[in-house]
């Protein structure tokens, strides 16, 4: 079977990985996407098309290997989808299920887009300087729950907690966060051997939409002093396909200014770089789906341009005082916003803190999730030629 060229981001050029249930099959597949296509990699090694170590469940395979090995798998991969594919190695997508793509070892999030930490920050001290003090110093993150992380399109419970002083129930400023998230590979690092940041492309895979959805009523009464738990471990939503970093060497931009201050050694690299990737969020609602309307879009933001801290420095920062990386780790950025009212990543901004509703197409306000709405996360190069693949959770009541 000839596998044409597409011109919807998932052509050759892209080549993402993922873990998929083929159609008869007892067991996930490691594979990849061209178009609306699904090829079965794990089925193509055991031919011997391409190398055997491939022949695995998921993107864990990949993960185990070396940087050099995940080149290499991609040009062998690359032959085989620009060459007569074998009928029984090629799945229609919607014919197949798509799974967590990679085993989740530890999760680490971060506040890296200034324009969010500004509009939160006016929106909690108004009377105070909007960005900590040592927010400019270094990138700020929380460590995250792995275990609930969770694959595009699973159903999003809504959170139960404290929201206050006697009070305890469910969330009712159920919010999403758009952002990217990064996937670690390679071998093990050693405790006490930091990464410095120009090896970022030795132990980054590639990247994913990643959704960290936050009830923000349970956040605000339990983050001080030591930052987010509950109101943010019940959920975060990844997209099923990894986009390797090979295939956004077109998107690389320059990484954002950053004189005032100047960063700590560990955080300045020759090789550093910003992504030049065009971002959205949608909503929609029960009565939107009745009636046949697309998810509406309430923000666009630009990674390059939102993000103050880059990747590199997250991992770098990560790892400088000696925390070690396996495979399988993920890594977010937090909510990516650029200036603007229209480009803000959270409904928390978006709504300014739940006082201004947001209007949707069927005359539905909005300032947080209700039960049955759904948050959907896009993303694409702005040169068009690669698109990342989306994420979608809908909120469920609790039992």
């Amino acid at each position: 079977m000839r596998l044409d060229d597409t011109d919807d981001g998932f052509g050759h050029a892209h080549l993402p990985w993922g873990s998929c249930l083929l159609p008869g099959a007892d067991a996930p597949a490691l594979c990849t996407r061209v178009g609306d296509r699904v090829v079965d990699v794990a089925g193509a090694a055991r031919a011997g098309l391409v190398p055997a170590w491939l022949a695995g469940p998921s993107v864990d395979v990949l993960l185990a290997r070396r940087a050099a090995d995940w080149g290499s798998a991609r040009v062998a991969v690359h032959q085989l989808v620009v060459g007569d594919v074998p009928d029984r190695l090629v799945h229609d997508l919607a014919d197949v299920v798509e799974l967590l793509p990679f085993t989740v070892a530890d999760y680490v999030d971060f506040y890296a887009s200034e324009a969010h930490a500004t509009n939160v920050g006016r929106l909690f001290r108004p009377d105070d300087d909007p960005l900590p003090a040592h927010w400019k110093h270094l990138p700020m993150g929380y460590h995250g729950r792995s275990g609930t992380v969770v694959v595009s399109s699973t159903d999003v419970v809504r959170p139960h907690g404290i929201r206050g002083a006697d009070d305890v129930g469910p969330s009712e400023r159920l919010d999403v966060e758009l952002e990217l998230g990064w996937v670690v590979g390679g071998p093990p690092t050693r405790l006490g051997r930091p990464v410095p940041i120009d090896a970022v492309e030795d132990h980054v895979l590639g990247v994913l939409l990643l959704d960290d959805w936050s009830a923000r009523d349970l956040q605000a009464f339990e983050y001080r002093p030591l930052g987010p738990f509950l109101g943010k471990s019940f959920a975060t939503s990844v997209a099923a396909w990894v986009t390797p970093m090979e295939a956004l060497q077109d998107a690389r931009v320059a990484p954002p200014a950053q004189r005032d201050p100047v960063p700590p050694d560990h955080l300045q690299g020759v090789a550093d770089f910003g992504l030049d990737l065009d971002l959205e969020l949608a909503l929609s609602t029960p009565r939107m789906r009745a009636q046949g309307l697309h998810p509406h879009v309430v923000s666009r933001a630009n990674a390059g341009r939102g993000l103050y801290w880059t990747i590199a420095q997250q991992l770098a920062h990560l790892t400088s005082n000696g925390a070690t990386l396996r495979p399988g780790d993920l890594g977010g950025t937090g909510t990516i916003s650029e200036v603007g009212e229209a480009s803000a990543g959270s409904l928390l901004e978006l709504s300014h803190d739940g006082s201004v509703p947001l209007e949707l197409p069927t005359g539905e306000r909005r300032t947080f999730l209700e039960d049955g709405d759904e948050a959907v996360l896009r993303g694409r190069s702005t040169d068009g030629s690669v698109t990342l693949a989306p994420v979608v959770g809908r909120v469920a009541p609790r039992a």
